[in-house]
């Protein structure tokens, strides 16, 4: 359920590459989630 609504808000360009980080720092999506939505692969800082 969360991954639809982070993906439709990054879509609209509500949340940024960095915001959707923050769900999986969260563990809330997973680092793979985070590729489908942003096109880009996820890197642990």
């Amino acid at each position: 359920m969360i991954y639809k609504i982070v993906k439709r808000y990054f879509d609209s360009q509500i949340y940024s590459a960095e915001n959707v980080g923050m769900f999986v720092k969260s563990g809330k999506i997973t680092a793979e989630q985070y590729a489908e939505i942003t096109g880009q692969e996820y890197e642990v800082v």
